[in-house]
């Protein structure tokens, strides 16, 4: 199977960006390192950041009665053997 960026078939679209000469320079360097143009490496970085942005929006949508089991759950206060040992383990900070 085609990997997607040598698909030829697929419409582009110009997107324009104005920026500092020094970001650009970084932005090449990383590119560069990267074994990407500049475009395809901006247009990785573009597409991940909305990626990474429209999953920290995602709804979960759950009936009254589960939503209260799940608030109530999240109030318990946490205990049990693992907490215990948790809470009694050496900290790197006492160490």
């Amino acid at each position: 199977m085609p990997d997607s960026q040598t698909i030829t078939d697929t419409p582009t679209h110009a997107v324009n960006l104005r920026v500092r000469s020094d970001i650009r320079a970084l932005i090449d360097r990383a590119a560069k390192a990267q074994g990407k143009t500049r475009s395809d490496f901006m247009i990785d970085a573009a597409r991940r950041a909305a990626e990474e942005s429209l999953l920290d929006q995602a709804l979960v949508r759950v009936d009254q009665k589960t939503y209260d089991y799940f608030v109530e759950v999240l109030d318990r206060p946490p205990r049990g053997d693992g907490l215990e040992r948790l809470m009694a383990a050496t900290k790197p900070w006492d160490a």
